[in-house]
């Protein structure tokens, strides 16, 4: 709709869609829905006493109410990104203070880093599919997109060495439980794609805001650990190819907004000069509280909490699956996150399935958000299993079994799509490959 502010907005703001998932939960607020759509944590196990005292601690002290309330530096509170940096050294990344950005959540991360790395025009390669919040950021800064496929290892490598001869200004990769596959890339991968990154010179962002949350198997090294290791880099604090991400979003709860960038000292540098103009600094109150709730080895122990939960929601959701869908639909097995992802037959939209599903009651989202290319993601959706407790889990497994019954067992399955009120997302360039079926 035209309106008198139309034509005095930027230049950028013609790429702007709003996010799916955003708009989805909109139809999904009636309590009788039962929603897979939200990558949202369980609200019943947020630390709540844990916060209730922290902020009493915070406040008690009458010189550290007065600095929490206070400006302070755009770097974030020493105190947290000290505890930062101590606890990803338990995962071999070695990092000091100075190597740490605070920032406000890791959805700001993708933006600054965005704003420090994109020209109008730059290619970024991205997975297929991928986080649609990193796709939302790029897109304000005129990205274009060289797109490779992943299967149940993760990216697919065997397509990575034409597409980095594509002259991407980095790479976006989510290594653990990605969002929205719930894939991992495995070790011989990583290894490749630190090797790669390394031969062509080009960067990677590795995000991880799920790496803490695995139910089973064990840790591998991140990308940042390979690039200085493999790659016999300086044995100090992290100098290399990688940017890392990641966030309390998923640990302690993502009412903070707080996540953190690990980088070399002159791209923090940079980093801090482009918040300094976003928002000078992430809340003084707000990284204290989160300290003190979290120092003590709190965070050790709620993490855990947190993965007794989400194993048993993941194992129903799995078990669910395998009662209630009809045999040619295919889905993730993740080894931890919040997602699985699942694959339509031929012929089948997931446009149309989410109307099928809302009228049911229960809703997911569709996958053409979660690629650079909307349109490849029709055949797919994105199913979270950590905000529902396990019994609506499987009613809500059920009632989408019904509707995906229902349109298999229509006439044409691939006809002309219902609208849903949800734009599909015209994100940029197509894939240089379409993503491989997954198993079940």
């Amino acid at each position: 709709m035209t309106t008198p502010w139309s034509h005095r907005y930027a230049q950028r703001t013609k790429t702007l869609t709003s996010s799916t998932i955003r708009e989805l939960l909109k139809l999904t607020q009636r309590p009788e829905v039962i929603s897979f759509a939200g990558g949202l944590p369980a609200p019943e196990i947020f630390p709540i006493e844990q916060f209730e005292a922290a902020c009493h601690r915070v406040l008690a002290d009458a010189a550290t109410g007065r600095a929490a309330l206070q400006y302070s530096t755009t770097e974030g509170y020493p105190p947290l990104r000290e505890m930062i940096a101590r606890h990803m050294a338990r995962y071999g990344i070695l990092a000091g203070p100075e190597n740490v950005l605070i920032t406000a959540g890791s959805q700001q991360a993708l933006d600054l880093i965005a704003k420090l790395l994109i020209n109008r025009g730059d290619r970024v390669l991205v997975e297929a599919p991928t986080y649609l919040g990193a796709l939302q950021a790029f897109n304000v800064f005129g990205a274009d997109y060289v797109s490779v496929p992943t299967d149940d290892d993760g990216l697919q490598i065997e397509y990575l060495d034409e597409a980095l001869r594509a002259g991407p200004k980095f790479m976006y990769v989510l290594p653990n439980f990605q969002n929205p596959g719930g894939t991992t890339l495995s070790l011989e991968r990583r290894e490749a794609l630190v090797a790669l990154a390394d031969k062509y010179g080009i960067p990677i962002v590795e995000d991880d805001p799920y790496g803490q949350l695995r139910y089973e198997g064990e840790h591998i090294t991140p990308l940042l650990v390979l690039d200085r290791e493999n790659l016999r880099r300086d044995s100090g604090y992290h100098l290399g190819n990688v940017i890392y991400l990641s966030t309390f979003s998923k640990t302690l709860a993502p009412g903070l907004r707080l996540g953190w960038i690990v980088a070399p000292p002159d791209v923090i540098t940079k980093l801090v000069q482009l918040k300094q103009g976003a928002d000078l600094h992430t809340s003084t109150f707000i990284q204290m509280v989160a300290y003190e709730a979290a120092r003590g080895g709190f965070l050790n122990e709620h993490v855990r909490r947190i993965r007794e939960v989400y194993r048993e929601r993941r194992n129903v959701m799995l078990d669910a699956l395998e009662e209630f869908f009809p045999a040619e639909v295919k889905w993730t097995r993740p080894a931890g996150g919040l997602f699985l992802w699942v694959h339509l037959p031929e012929g089948m939209d997931s446009h149309r399935l989410l109307e099928a599903a809302i009228r049911e009651n229960v809703a997911f989202v569709p996958g053409d958000a979660f690629f650079a290319a909307g349109d490849e993601g029709c055949r797919y959706f994105r199913l979270n299993f950590s905000n529902a407790q396990p019994e609506r889990i499987v009613e809500g497994i059920r009632r989408l079994s019904v509707a995906i019954k229902q349109q298999m067992g229509e006439s044409g399955p691939g006809g002309e799509a219902i609208t849903t009120g949800l734009e599909k997302s015209p994100n940029g360039a197509r894939p240089i490959a379409t993503p491989s079926p997954l198993r079940n």
